[in-house]
């Protein structure tokens, strides 16, 4: 049986967007249980020259929302990169995963040979549409992913493993 281009991008990204929301949701309780400021959480970094955990999320949606439709040859919907809380952080990943459900296996299945083109700060980047998924956005969202996971544990968040990879 072969994976297809819709079942190795679209179910991955939904599951794991939806696991986002449940560890910032732990995080949210955390900060209402110790009395942090929700914003305290939201802006913290693992390091100064790294972006805060609202950054993080908003960079994990934009990479699967704009990969699915490039993959598909639609219009990505556009967000505006203005959350400040963690409802906010919730509808965006709530809008992400409305879009990623929109999309029919027949848009994104036979992307594979697609030419991919994402204007970037450092240079465009041209890619198949292969590449593009496993090469720049898999590695690209789960870093965010993962990174704000990461900033949720530091920040004494009670989360594992199980949080970040979900139930089966």
């Amino acid at each position: 049986m072969t994976l297809s281009m819709y079942q190795a991008s679209v179910p991955v990204f939904v599951r794991a967007l939806s696991n986002l929301a449940h560890v910032l949701k732990k995080g949210e309780a955390h900060a209402q249980a110790k009395g942090i400021a929700p914003e305290v959480l939201l802006q913290s970094r693992l390091y100064p020259d790294m972006f805060p955990l609202t950054r993080q999320v908003q960079i994990a949606t934009d990479m699967v929302k704009n990969g699915a439709a490039r993959l598909a040859g639609v219009e990505a919907p556009k967000f505006e990169d203005n959350e400040s809380s963690f409802a906010e952080l919730y509808v965006r990943i709530e809008r992400a995963i409305a879009f990623l459900n929109s999309l029919k296996p027949e848009q994104l299945d036979g992307s594979e040979a697609r030419a991919i083109h994402v204007p970037r700060r450092s240079g465009a980047l041209d890619l198949q549409g292969q590449p593009y998924l496993l090469d720049y956005v898999f590695p690209n969202f789960f870093f965010h992913c993962t990174t704000a996971y990461d900033i949720l544990r530091h920040g004494g968040v009670e989360i594992g493993k199980m949080d970040f990879i979900g139930a089966f």
